[in-house]
């Protein structure tokens, strides 16, 4: 595909689900790929999979030094950052009642902090450079609010707010894309905790579910397009999700 061989593309959140199965996509389409997450032995495994064209950097979003030396590392192996895809998330979902605030703030460290810390790491460089790709994972969360999932919709509102100011900040030289994917067969909402949640979503296995690859074809989309041409948001649904 046009615009992606040679591009050095920094992937958070990149040890397994959309990000690991975007980043043997762009791998096989000549890209030179950054693996970052916290679980080593799987970024190791992903490393090895994608050969010489990939490294991996173990990296804590909710830690701002861990998102700059993300950055300084990929500049040392490969000499730039062409795109950097803030894609880290996590989703313990549950009801205001419960109170489980320690999961509140862990989604308010990873799902908004994160981004900002990736930003802020990428952003001088790709400025100083008058290029650059910055992404962000949302949600469709992101877009509209369901009972039982206020403080992870809220993080994700929030994505939506920072990444569309981004992009009006810097709509002349660097572009900007968030995406928002609806239900996705993922580790996404494994470490859910809440009752309550289990019960109330009980049919949950029985909804629609896209594959990670429909959001790997949404990211490389907006990867590849001329370089006068900016992605801003993409939505993506399967077919029969109404929310």
């Amino acid at each position: 595909m046009e615009n992606i061989e040679n591009k050095v593309i920094v992937i958070t959140g990149a040890s397994s689900g959309i990000g690991a199965a975007t980043a043997r996509k762009l791998i096989k389409l000549g890209a030179k790929v950054v693996l970052a997450a916290r679980r080593e032995d799987q970024l190791k495994l992903l490393a090895e999979e994608l050969g010489e064209n990939a490294m991996y950097v173990v990296t804590d979003v909710s830690k701002r030094s861990d998102l700059d030396n993300l950055v300084r590392q990929t500049i040392d192996r490969f000499g730039d950052v062409d795109v950097f895809w803030n894609n880290a998330g996590i989703m313990p979902v549950s009801f205001f009642e419960e109170g489980h605030v320690e999961e509140w703030d862990q989604m308010i460290d990873i799902n908004i902090k994160g981004v900002l810390y990736g930003i802020n790491a990428v952003l001088p460089h790709m400025l100083r450079r008058g290029q650059g790709h910055i992404l962000a994972t949302s949600s469709v969360g992101g877009i509209k609010t369901t009972p039982g999932i206020g403080v992870y919709s809220g993080t994700k509102f929030a994505v939506k707010a920072i990444m569309e100011t981004l992009r009006e900040e810097v709509a002349r030289t660097i572009k900007v894309t968030t995406v928002f994917p609806g239900a996705t067969k993922s580790e996404l909402g494994h470490d859910i905790t809440s009752p309550m949640i289990k019960s109330a979503f009980s049919n949950l296995q029985n909804m629609p579910k896209m594959e990670e690859e429909a959001i790997s074809n949404a990211v490389i989309y907006a990867i590849s397009q001329p370089g006068n041409i900016s992605v801003n948001e993409i939505v993506l649904r399967p077919l029969g999700q109404t929310r």
